[in-house]
């Protein structure tokens, strides 16, 4: 047997921090030295931060991430090492991983693969780099080969697929293959998304299976940039089989995942494999290493082991995934922002609810990974003054503060809500009255006018100013304590803007801004009910989950809730999904609702499939405004990074019409 110890750090980075990125850096290299660990894969790009966007073109920037490199350098006596970092060759920039092998640099592999879909913007800053081509790079005073290689180190043989190369069908580890190689590296800066984490499991075991090889998974953590989160999850597979798997959602700055493979038992797959190798001479791509990667010790059963939470097997995954991903991503935010705690406008309903509930699982979260007093640290905050180190509600009660802002139009079912959650949360909370505000500003414009309003005439001015004074106050009270305000919009609202802009918009960050009201009426149950695995249910939410949604913007006699003013929900995440992931033309989209909501009147569908389309065309404007969100799924909305749709259009005039004539035939 020819046992080597391989494996992959997770890191939490951030975008142009240049010492605290070569910190981690250096810190995961320290903990798999410590491992005994030979052959180490960091994630894409992690030493200047995937989400540099166009700094990245930047000349400045380009120097000082091999002056990083250069510092890294000297830490990597002992072992093999590749990290991420933007590489100019010639006229062109090159998404990168350098390959340091015992305190020397030995060359650098490109991505040939570049995304350009979805939140990726890749080609506009790099360019792809062809497959076989090669080439040599000046850096750090020496030459170094650069391009489509492989590494070959004392005969332990080393390529490269770089985070997208995995994800197409003429895959480089095909080549490397019929080429000879023991390892795959694959540096990666995979966003979360529900359900791709299943994804990567089978491209890495798969490929690991049909290249015969080792094959190295090693992903970003955490809130890098501000709209994408990753989670981390490293893994290690071995010729079809999956030998180690790291933690998700880790709240720590690196966490490290390691495997022992067997390079002799790869050697007797690959000669079983039915390829035609290709000679070094015929195509020159071996770079040979004059360091040889230290064998491990024990038995090649002592692979590694699934560091994976027990929920990532159960029956609530989706449910458990949103938990996690949206309180890591508040966590991070907050503090890379550099603010000291949340702030909530808690109006008593869903929307708050849930965005209260996901900032206090955040500080839980954190603090049964970190222990309270770094959990603290990291957020720069102090537990209130007496408590215990374990007294985790002493963090949640200096990290959330829930405000209630009542106005005339407001209830006592919705005041008990919001604060009967916040007490069970352990948070702040405060009672704004902003009825006074409410009408000093009627009798303002009433004046400027000359009539008096009414809900006949100025419904929707009516509305609006009561959820727009309720933003000066929590800005205000998020401006004396530093704390970041979080806006509660959610994505269904979003589609079709039933929202007041600076009003229940306003906010650093809009969480739930991906994720539609259906499901997270669903999660909130379950929240309810079950809760994430080391959190548990919170109770107090029966109080939310009662009441049908509504803005409560009305005087109390109209009975208003929000699916009366829209829809019912389902049938708008519906015609969301059919409109804007599936890019269904009205008419289109009817035909689709007619088979999905049989129980619903056919021209009852087309009125909502046409107030739908209505509202998304006129509404672009406030979705251009609207917080930086979290990317879920497939669905996003917003603008920067998912959909782009014209602030001013034709608003589906001919589709419509289209829509109304096939409506009217209906008997």
């Amino acid at each position: 047997m020819h046992l080597i110890r391989v494996g992959g750090s997770a890191l939490n980075q951030t975008p142009l921090d240049w010492d605290g990125n070569r910190d981690r850096i250096i810190a995961a290299i320290r903990a798999a030295s410590d491992a005994r660990v030979s052959i180490l894969c960091l994630p894409e790009l992690c030493i200047t931060g995937y989400g540099c966007e166009d700094a990245f073109q930047s000349p400045g920037v380009q120097r000082l991430a091999v002056d990083v490199l250069g510092e890294i350098v000297p830490h990597t006596a002992g072992m093999i090492v590749a990290v991420g970092l933007p590489v100019r060759f010639e006229s062109g920039l090159y998404d990168a991983a350098a390959v340091v092998a015992d305190g020397q640099i030995a060359g650098i592999a490109c991505k040939q693969n570049l995304a350009g879909d979805g939140i990726h913007y890749e080609p506009r800053w790099f360019r792809p780099w062809h497959r076989g081509r090669r080439g040599t790079l000046s850096l750090g005073g020496r030459d170094v080969p650069i391009g489509d290689l492989r590494f070959d180190c004392g005969g332990v043989r080393i390529g490269f697929e770089i985070c997208e190369d995995a994800w197409v069908a003429d895959r480089p580890g095909a080549v490397l293959t019929a080429r000879g190689i023991d390892v795959i590296l694959n540096p990666s800066a995979s966003h979360f998304a529900f359900g791709k984490d299943e994804i990567r499991r089978r491209f890495v075991v798969d490929g690991s299976r049909a290249f015969a090889s080792a094959y190295v998974y090693a992903n970003l953590v955490g809130n890098e940039a501000g709209r994408a989160v990753y989670d981390g999850g490293v893994m290690v597979a071995a010729a079809g089989r999956m030998l180690a798997s790291g933690r998700r959602f880790s709240f720590t700055d690196h966490a490290l995942t390691t495997a022992v493979v067997d390079l002799d038992a790869l050697r007797l797959a690959q000669a079983r494999l039915a390829v035609e190798a290709v000679p070094d001479a015929a195509e020159g791509d071996r770079v040979a290493v004059a360091f040889t990667p230290p064998a491990a010790s024990g038995s090649s059963e002592d692979a590694g082991h699934d560091a994976r939470d027990a929920w990532e097997r159960g029956q609530h995954v989706k449910e458990e995934e949103f938990a996690r991903a949206v309180s890591l991503g508040l966590f991070d935010y907050m503090r890379k922002s550099r603010a000291r705690g949340f702030v909530v406008s808690a109006s008593g309903g869903a929307d708050s609810s849930a965005v209260a509930c996901l900032a206090a699982i955040a500080v839980r979260l954190a603090v049964s990974e970190l222990t309270l007093p770094a959990a603290a640290a990291r957020m720069g905050l102090s537990p209130v003054a007496g408590a215990a180190d374990t007294d985790v509600r002493s963090l949640v009660e200096t990290a959330l503060t829930c405000v209630y802002q009542s106005t005339a139009n407001s209830g006592d079912v919705t005041r008990h809500a919001a604060r009967s959650l916040a007490v069970a949360l352990g948070a702040v909370f405060h009672e704004f009255d902003v009825e006074p505000l409410v009408r000093g500003y009627e009798k303002i414009v009433t004046g400027a006018v000359g009539r008096p309003l009414t809900w006949q005439r100025d419904d929707v001015a009516l509305q609006n100013i009561q959820a727009r004074v309720r933003s000066p106050g929590v800005w205000m009270l998020a401006n004396i304590t530093g704390a970041l305000l979080v806006s509660t919009s959610n994505r269904s609202e979003a589609a079709v803007g039933y929202a007041t802009m600076d009003g229940d918009t306003s906010g650093g960050i809009a969480p739930i801004a991906g994720i539609d009201k259906a499901y997270l009426r669903r999660w909130l149950r379950w929240l309810e009910q079950t809760g994430p695995e080391g959190v548990g249910p919170i109770p107090a939410l029966a109080a939310v989950n009662v009441q049908a949604p509504t803005a409560e913007l009305r005087p109390r006699a109209s009975g208003q809730t929000d699916e009366a003013d829209l829809m019912p929900y389902d049938v708008l995440d519906a015609i969301e999904r059919a409109a804007i992931r599936d890019k269904q033309t009205p008419l289109e989209a009817w035909h689709r609702l007619r088979h999905e909501f049989p129980g619903h009147d056919a021209k009852l569908l087309a009125i909502w499939t046409e107030r739908f389309f209505t509202l998304w065309s006129r509404n672009q404007w406030k979705r251009e405004r609207y917080a930086p969100s979290f990317h879920l799924d497939d669905q996003n909305l917003d603008p920067k990074t998912w959909c782009r749709f014209p602030i001013l259009s034709g608003g589906f005039a001919r589709e419509l019409a289209a829509l109304r004539l096939a409506a009217a035939s209906e008997s």
